[in-house]
């Protein structure tokens, strides 16, 4: 286990500086330069990027989201949902907007039309479209991008640490009305997006578990041994991070539900707290939000027992059964 961030101890906390977005370097302005982003991510982070060029273009003119709106027969709220990279593009609002724009030059428009093309390509996860909400998958194309995702779980182990039948337990809980046929690819695809993370070159995983999720024998007994087992096995890797806040700790320290916050290699994409609920989500990147989520997420990490104590406590729930 290694810290996801800087050489200091995993489980100490981030410079609170840490949670603010990482504002876009002066030639990423460019628009030639955006061909040069990774493509992993998707359609997702794609459209965020465009969305970001075009609200810089939009600026820099001094044009109103209503004028931009009209040009493309649309509303100032289209051109809103645009620029947060909210809804896909067609090709020709984009062309439009790049005259309103004063971008003329074909070598300038060439690349920004290349990205509203790709952004409209679908995802790996679009295959599991019948059984994935649409609120979810925005948070794919986020998760596939990540560079480092920390969170927060009381419940349940998080999705990326689940074993096959901790999850197949998980999904029949949520939606006891599903069929094996859609349980299981439901469970197939929590299986898939945890390819990513035994790749070379992979993203930092960061959780906090509260102790009650180790301690609950979801699916049975045998199956929450497979998942105990499986947690050990993934604290021992170098981009994992494992740590439990124990019920002897002195007060919690998050009065909320679990959260997750997502970080980007990406010049000019910030930060994002991914926050579940039952039918919706929410994705909160304002930099005040970013940083109160960011300094609870701190706060856990040294309330919580630290991540060298974390196999040894789940090896001794291990030997308790």
């Amino acid at each position: 286990m290694v810290d996801a961030v800087s050489p200091r101890l995993a489980g100490d906390p981030l410079p609170q500086d840490a949670a603010a977005p990482v504002p876009p370097a002066e030639g990423d302005s460019t628009p030639g330069r955006l061909l040069d982003y990774p493509r992993r991510g998707g359609p997702t982070v794609l459209r965020i990027l465009l969305g970001a060029q075009l609200r810089r273009l939009r600026e820099g003119k001094g044009i109103s989201t209503e004028d931009a709106g009209y040009e493309i027969r649309g509303s100032h709220s289209k051109i809103s949902r645009m620029e947060l990279g909210r809804v896909g593009f067609k090709e020709r609002d984009v062309a439009d907007l790049l005259t309103l724009y004063g971008v003329t030059d074909p070598a300038e428009r060439a690349p920004l039309l290349e990205l509203a093309r790709e952004a409209n390509t679908p995802g790996w996860w679009h295959r599991y479209g019948d059984v994935l909400p649409n609120w979810f998958e925005t948070y794919l194309g986020l998760e596939e991008a990540a560079s480092l995702l920390r969170c927060y779980e009381l419940q349940f182990v998080p999705g990326l640490l689940q074993t096959e039948d901790y999850a197949r337990a998980v999904v029949r809980l949520g939606h006891p009305d599903a069929t094996e046929e859609d349980v299981e690819r439901r469970v197939r695809l929590r299986m898939t997006r945890q390819e990513r993370f035994v790749e070379p070159g992979a993203p930092t995983l960061w959780a906090v578990l509260d102790e009650a999720v180790l301690r609950r024998s979801l699916g049975g007994r045998e199956v929450m041994r497979g998942q105990l087992k499986h947690l050990v096995k993934m604290a021992d890797l170098p981009n994992v991070t494992l740590q439990v806040v124990r019920y002897e700790a002195s007060e919690p320290c998050a009065t909320g539900g679990p959260f997750t916050i997502l970080r980007f290699a990406e010049p000019g994409l910030s930060d994002v707290v991914y926050l579940e609920q039952l039918t919706s989500a929410l994705y909160l990147d304002k930099p005040a939000d970013v940083d109160t989520y960011m300094r609870v997420m701190n706060d856990l990490c040294i309330t919580a027992s630290r991540p060298d104590e974390t196999v040894r406590f789940l090896n001794s729930l291990l030997n308790e059964n």
